[in-house]
């Protein structure tokens, strides 16, 4: 229980101590233990030829417990820089005049210095063990160095060398203080409605301006979407609109300030909105080629799959690709409507339907009921070949079990009849395409039988036939007869007025000639058949124009 609570403690304590910040100095310099008089100078970069040690010097028997930690020295609240504080503790002796102590770092110049002792302070504690301590050695945010520490004047074998690596600008205390960290701080509030984001700035670099944008990140770099917005040192309100396209998992808001190599900061509001990267599917109807790249780098699981009338979707074989950042591609697709693509990363998968609505289909199946048969055709709009199998659905399973299976030849646009023997109704077709390597297994169950419903419209379609026949020739001569009727009666209603008029002129006028010459017959004589048409005797003798017209 002791131990537990001094755990609990020292995390504690050093949780403070990080929180606090790095030590502050008010300047760099060498502090030595006290009756010690130390001075500062700096050292050549060519020192002279190390000398043999006395007997019993060496490197354990000098320098004891030496540390390395970075300090800030500030002027203002952004105005800090870094330095590396050098503290060891050593064994004076006689011959060991001073220290030296050398930084270099890679590609740039040694920073040397020597920390001389006086000699009377040296002949009065020696034997003594004494305490150094130097924090002049600049430092980057992230820097690496080589720090050696070697006694004056420089004995051989007698060298304390390390490593040291400078804490980043990722450190809070950095970001806000040294010029080189700071890099602003960004808030932000998403409008998906607007497709906008509502950019902030706080902490931003004094006495400079700023740049805002959106880009793309792919590994160490953010490759920038040509939206970018400039807030200046003098506006009062430090904040801008930044639209976007797409929320992509990898869109990210990056900020700066306007000075050279400034540090960059960077914050992502759709780091969670996977599901938008699913979507690039592309199929290229000529080469059969299904093909999605990812717009932003993920580990995924790329696999086809057929989808099952519950919804789910079973995984083709050997249909399946790890994807991270480049492109994907399948070859020799079937482009059917239940051919789809699951795409899985973690534990979460998504699927993808992209010949859902039917643009690319190839083929199909069309099936007709007649009088005893269902008949059976398919038709395609490539050359293709199919393995068709027959097969019946048993109860309480949704697997169809195929009794015979046909390997059929379709040339494009011109349909094969499915000559398939036996009662098809209640029965399914199992097709696949076998010229291509992905292609879904498709189950097309035909309609039970019902006789009621087949014979009907067989029997209401040969009545309405029957019908036709009877009363198109009855029309066509019921319209002869009624034309002939009708011209008959224009014909003797001219003849009954022309009589008319003859006995009226007879009756008037006095008679000359022979009295026969109005006589008519006291009995009508019979109708002549003439052709077929009936003409009364008048008009046979009494008017021979007419009978000329009708006999014509």
């Amino acid at each position: 229980m002791i131990l537990w609570a001094a755990l609990v403690m020292s995390h504690w304590c050093l949780g403070l101590s990080g929180a606090a910040g790095l030590e502050r100095i008010e300047g760099c310099g060498t502090r030595c233990s006290q009756g010690l008089h130390c001075k500062n100078k700096p050292d050549s970069l060519f020192p002279p030829p190390c000398q043999t040690p006395a007997e019993g010097l060496d490197t354990s028997s000098v320098f004891h417990n030496i540390s390395l930690s970075p300090v800030m020295r500030c002027e203002g609240k952004q105005k800090c820089s870094l330095h590396l504080s050098i503290k060891t503790k050593l064994q004076l002796h006689e011959s060991v005049h001073g220290v030296s102590i050398c930084t270099m770092a890679t590609g740039m110049m040694g920073n040397c210095r020597i920390v001389s002792f006086t000699r009377a302070s040296r002949e009065r504690m020696s034997g003594q063990q004494v305490e150094l301590e130097n924090d002049c050695t600049d430092l980057s945010p992230g820097q690496q160095v080589r720090v050696t520490v070697k006694t004056v004047p420089s004995y051989c074998g007698i060298t304390w060398t390390t490593t040291y690596e400078a804490p980043g600008c990722v450190r809070e205390d950095l970001r806000r203080h040294v010029p080189e960290c700071i890099t602003g701080r960004l808030s932000y509030d998403v409008n998906p409605q607007k497709r906008e984001l509502s950019v902030r700035v706080s902490d931003m670099l004094e006495d400079y301006s700023y740049h805002l944008r959106l880009c793309r990140r792919k590994d160490f770099i953010c490759a920038g979407t040509g939206v970018n917005k400039l807030i200046k040192k003098e506006d009062p309100v430090k904040s801008v609109i930044l639209p976007y396209a797409r929320p992509l998992p990898c869109l990210c808001i990056e900020g700066w300030s306007t000075v050279m190599d400034a540090p960059r900061v960077q914050v992502c509001p759709f780091t969670d909105r996977l599901e938008e990267l699913w979507s690039e599917i592309t199929f290229d109807p000529l080469a059969g080629t299904l093909s999605w790249e990812p717009a932003c780098p993920v580990a995924a699981v790329v696999s086809l799959c057929q989808e099952r009338e519950d919804g789910g979707c079973v995984d083709l074989p050997h249909a399946s690709q790890n994807v991270s950042r480049e492109k994907m591609t399948f070859t020799e697709v079937d482009p059917h409507p239940q051919l789809c693509m699951k795409f899985t990363a973690g534990s979460q998968s998504w699927t993808k339907c992209p010949f859902a609505n039917g643009r690319f289909q190839a083929w199909e199946i069309v099936v007709t009921r007649k009088q005893d048969h269902e008949d059976v055709q398919m038709s395609s709009q490539i050359n293709a070949t199919f393995s068709v199998g027959l097969c019946v659905k048993s109860e309480g399973s949704a697997g169809c079990q195929v009794t015979e299976t046909h390997t059929v030849h379709v040339e494009k646009r011109k349909a094969v009849g499915l000559n398939l023997a036996g009662e098809l109704c209640g029965s399914c077709l199992q097709v696949m395409r076998l010229d291509v390597k992905f292609a879904a297994t498709v189950n097309h169950c035909l309609k039970e039988c019902d006789p009621s419903t087949a014979v009907e419209p067989v029997i209401s379609r040969q009545a309405s036939w029957d019908l036709t026949w009877v009363v198109v020739p009855a029309g066509v001569c019921l319209s002869g007869i009624i034309i002939i009727t009708l011209v008959l009666h224009a014909l003797l209603t001219i003849y009954q007025r022309r009589k008319q008029e003859r006995n009226g002129d007879c009756s008037s006028e006095k008679q000359t000639g022979p009295s026969f010459e109005c006589v008519v017959p006291a009995f009508p004589s019979q109708p002549v058949l003439h052709r077929g048409v009936l003409i009364p005797d008048a008009l046979q003798y009494g008017n021979t124009e007419k009978a000329n017209l009708i006999s014509n």
